[in-house]
């Protein structure tokens, strides 16, 4: 007989809501900018930003765009039920923009040299799934 219970002891895993306008958006090849001016409360616009500033050589505008993100996603997490801790899954896709956010603080923190924030980031990333942390972090 199941009693619904986390035998684990553990919080319950975190899924954020869908946001169809924002993923539409997206997928239509709307540039990121545009989107997250249109959405500043999503966290994945914000993510696509800093990964693109990454990529482009600008680690203090990515750290910028991920910081965002990453503040955006805790307050769609609270809002979701979650109490700083516990699982927030990569499986799940709305998760994914916090997630990336996450790993692209990582990545600028790294970057810029602020070795403690990166470290932080990383243990964070692991802490809610070490999936995520396998397919964003480099190994």
């Amino acid at each position: 007989m199941s009693t619904g219970t986390n035998l684990l002891g553990g919080p319950p895993p975190t899924h954020l809501p869908a946001n169809p306008e924002v993923d539409d958006a997206l997928a239509a090849g709307t540039d990121p900018a545009a989107v997250a001016a249109a959405h500043p409360a999503a966290s994945l616009p914000w993510a696509l930003l800093a990964e693109r500033a990454l990529v482009e050589g600008d680690s203090v505008t990515a750290y910028a765009f991920a910081r965002t993100g990453y503040h955006r996603g805790l307050d769609a997490l609270r809002r979701a039920g979650w109490r700083g801790h516990g699982p927030v899954p990569w499986a799940h896709e709305p998760n994914r923009g916090f997630l990336r956010a996450l790993a692209a603080l990582q990545r600028a923190a790294q970057t810029i040299g602020e070795t403690e924030e990166a470290v932080r980031c990383t243990t964070f990333l692991n802490d809610c799934d070490p999936a995520a942390a396998r397919e964003l972090l480099p190994s």
